[in-house]
């Protein structure tokens, strides 16, 4: 399949093995490239701290791009995703190189790069939970300003956003401390959020008061900058999150974004997923994506 984000209606054909029902898609996640940096394409790369381990991190760059905008003074917004854990029931992989919500969020039209989850041993990419958080911690600290230097991203407009473990790591992980919390200027979270509901047989989830207190204190670190939450109903809806947010609320510009899958989509599984839980509705046009890139290109350059 050819890497097409321009405006123009296709069919992408059946990802699910056995499963024939087809959804009209207006955005398509492009093949990995193995020639290196270049538009509209995606590619992985391994940071120099990591040469010679499976660590790696993804990299895709808009239509526009061009290897001359330092000389050309041109930046683009930039997206940083974290994926969900490895769940075949939802046809979650926990790769990076399966993400799609950044590139939906966007619509293409920002640099969208996808981290990894560190493995306990530094030596690959954790599919489950957080692996060694600091080391993760760390590779988004170290990374993030790195590559908007590299491929010019603007580093006063870069939104983290996730999908389920990815959505509780916007704030577990990209709220952490003082330091990681200011690479961002927005927040977007897809099914799941930090702090919600316990997560029985972590040491970080559980007790759910203890996980509270703890994930408050991240919640605090938003500073007022926008978030979006987003949460289809058959996996819980927003209500739980509104209500814990509530109290909370004053931290942050906090939006929400509530709907039922099976209404935006008349067959489920499909061609695209086979879940509900999924963040590849964003490859198809919808009134709800559609309120998501209008935040997303709302967000203003950080305070």
């Amino acid at each position: 399949m050819k890497a097409i984000l321009w405006p123009a209606l296709f069919v992408v054909f059946s990802l699910v093995p056995g499963r024939a029902v087809e959804i009209q898609t207006d955005l398509a996640i492009p093949p990995l490239s193995t020639e290196g940096p270049s538009p509209r394409h995606r590619f992985l790369e391994t940071a120099p701290e990591y040469k010679g381990t499976d660590v790696h991190h993804q990299v895709y760059l808009p239509p526009d791009w061009t290897p001359d905008w330092k000389h050309l003074k041109k930046s683009w917004p930039v997206v940083v995703e974290y994926t969900g854990n490895y769940y075949p029931p939802s046809g979650s992989t926990g790769r990076v190189e399966d993400a799609a919500l950044g590139l939906g969020l966007s619509g293409g039209k920002a640099i969208w790069i996808v981290l990894p989850f560190v493995s306990a041993d530094g030596t690959k990419n954790e599919l489950m939970w957080w692996g060694d958080e600091q080391a993760t911690v760390n590779y988004a600290k170290t990374n993030v300003p790195r590559l908007c230097e590299t491929y010019g991203g603007d580093s006063e407009r870069v939104v983290l956003c996730g999908f389920s473990r990815g959505a509780i790591a916007v704030n577990y992980i990209g709220l952490h401390d003082d330091e990681i919390a200011r690479l961002w200027s927005g927040f977007m979270s897809h099914d799941h959020y930090d702090g919600v509901r316990a997560w029985p047989g972590t040491t970080w989830g559980a007790p759910l008061e203890s996980y509270q207190e703890a994930a408050g204190k991240r919640l605090a670190r938003l500073q007022g900058r926008p978030v979006l939450i987003s949460q289809a109903n058959e996996t819980g809806g927003t209500p739980m999150i509104e209500k814990y947010i509530g109290p909370r609320q004053r931290l942050g510009k906090f939006t929400y974004l509530g709907f039922t899958m099976r209404k935006l989509f008349q067959q489920i599984p499909n061609n695209l997923f086979q879940d509900p839980h999924t963040d590849r509705w964003m490859m198809v046009d919808s009134p709800e994506r559609q309120k998501a890139r209008t935040w997303f290109t709302s967000i203003p350059h950080k305070p």
